[in-house]
């Protein structure tokens, strides 16, 4: 089996998930840096497929940002102008085959994430 990337994105301060957030997914190579996908969470905070399926995985260092400014504007949250958190970047390493899952937990003053399962 080859490895693969999900995600998810869960809204504490609502306690929902987060539907409707734009989420980037970019591979690190020294210091450049391409745009791999860029997709929007569904009803559930979940991508409809992988960010990463097999047929695409390859082994290295991965960023997924969130833009957690622009969803909770569009979700009519209120907040100061600029708003504490606007992107979430979070840079990680897939060094072997397997699934590799990487949630966002946030509030708009604080975020963690983890490797799932």
């Amino acid at each position: 089996m080859a490895g693969y990337l999900t995600t998810h994105v869960l809204d504490t301060s609502a306690g929902r998930p987060a539907e409707g957030m734009r989420i980037e997914l970019y591979r690190i190579e020294g210091e450049a840096r391409t745009l791999i996908r860029t997709t929007t969470t569904n009803a559930d905070g979940r991508t409809d497929g992988a960010m990463l399926p097999e047929d695409e995985f390859v082994r290295g260092v991965y960023e997924l940002i969130f833009h957690i400014g622009d969803w909770l504007d569009a979700a009519g949250a209120p907040g100061e102008a600029p708003r504490f958190l606007d992107l979430a970047p979070i840079r990680f390493g897939m060094a072997e085959d397997g699934h590799y899952h990487v949630p966002l937990i946030f509030a708009p003053h604080g975020y963690s994430t983890y490797r799932g399962s």
